[in-house]
């Protein structure tokens, strides 16, 4: 039986993802900054929404689709970029993609990926959103836009909560860095994990293929993954933005917004969505979570852009109580990449059916059979 095939939850997928892999490797893909409190609050905020279920609604048949940025999506899911899966998997990226791709979702390509643009577009046809982060070399950035442009990538998201790296606690523990560093302790994590140490060797170390001549070509490849996060440019600013917006044609969608005064300013600038997120807890500790910051950004927002929420879904309810709160959506990486990991495509897809399951069934319990019958009615105060 395929190891993903007795998950009933996310949660089950995310504890497979443990076993499979060396402590450091999950941390780094766990984890949050310092002490968590952000990581842990995006989770703690949903389950602390209940609900006030209707009844004798006619719910034998349910509607899931949504508008996703001007078309159709059969759920009101986009995946999120997640970066350096291929440290985690193999191929996790394209099986993320090709799965997105089966439901008919947008897939978020990171620009740290370890599999290229054009890999994707060519693999996986589907709707594909491309993630930038803002880097110091101006040259090389547009050059990914302009590869995401010819790759017939429908979006852009810029990645604005990234001024520096935040401080995560757990990699610093474990000592965790690209090119591995091995010590008697990390070696040991490692020789104790066969199958995916056998899957490295096999394939041999991942690449972050979006980011091959950022330092130049001649740099090592474990040289290149270890220096991304050095060029992220703490100068970035709305002007830069402006100029973004100007030379982007398409969809152009805004990650990292927790402050309703920015998300208008967005919106004025002609930005196309905004993702309420806070990069998943990994960055700056303490932030509020994304659930608590929605519903402002909501009310100044007034339905003039789509506003998506990142951060913490691991459960349809989820999805239902974001989008009670206003949301037109929902972002979700880490529960993909438990399914990927577990089980690559198939792993994936199951993660993906765990949450269109739940969503269906927590709409049917709560009396609604459309996605825009989810009102703050459903809530309880």
């Amino acid at each position: 039986m395929s190891s993903h095939l007795n998950a009933v939850s996310i949660e089950d997928l995310r504890l497979k993802a443990k076993r499979k892999l060396p402590r450091c490797i999950f941390d780094f893909y766990d984890g949050g900054a310092e002490d968590e409190l952000t990581l842990n609050a995006n989770r703690q905020s949903f389950q602390n929404v209940m609900l006030t279920p209707r009844i004798l609604r006619g719910v034998d048949k349910v509607d899931t689709r949504v508008d996703m940025l001007g078309e159709t999506c059969g759920l009101p899911i986009a995946i999120a970029p997640t970066g350096a899966l291929g440290y985690g998997k193999h191929g996790a990226d394209l099986a993320i993609a090709k799965a997105a791709a089966a439901k008919g979702l947008i897939y978020t390509l990171s620009s740290s990926a370890t599999t290229s643009i054009e890999h994707i577009a060519r693999e996986a046809p589907g709707r594909h959103w491309f993630q930038a982060y803002i880097l110091k070399n101006k040259d090389f950035f547009y050059s990914l836009i302009d590869r995401a442009q010819a790759a017939e990538y429908e979006g852009l998201m810029i990645t604005v909560d990234l001024p520096v790296g935040g401080k995560r606690e757990r990699d610093n523990k474990n000592k965790f860095a690209i090119p591995f560093k091995l010590n008697s302790r990390v070696a040991l994590d490692f020789l104790a994990h066969p199958f995916w140490l056998g899957e490295l060797i096999y394939n041999g170390m991942p690449v972050l293929e979006n980011m091959v001549g950022l330092e130049g070509q001649n740099r090592g490849i474990n040289h290149l993954a270890s220096s991304v996060g050095r060029n992220y440019d703490p100068a970035f600013n709305w002007d830069d933005l402006k100029r973004i917006r100007d030379y982007w044609h398409k969809k152009l969608i805004i990650k990292g917004v927790m402050h309703p005064e920015d998300a208008v300013r967005l919106m004025e600038m002609g930005c196309d969505a905004v993702v309420v997120s806070n990069h998943g807890g990994r960055q700056l500790d303490t932030a509020n979570s994304t659930l608590s910051a929605l519903p402002t950004i909501v009310k100044a927002i007034d339905g003039k852009i789509p506003v998506l929420l990142d951060g913490g879904i691991r459960r349809g309810s989820d999805i239902l109580k974001a989008i009670a709160l206003g949301a037109n959506g929902v972002l979700t990486g880490r529960a993909t990449l438990f399914g990927a990991i577990s089980s690559g495509q198939p792993g994936a897809t199951h993660a993906l059916n765990i949450l269109q399951e739940e969503l269906v069934r927590t709409m049917q319990l709560c009396g609604v059979s459309e996605i825009n019958q989810i009102t703050p009615e459903l809530l309880f105060n």
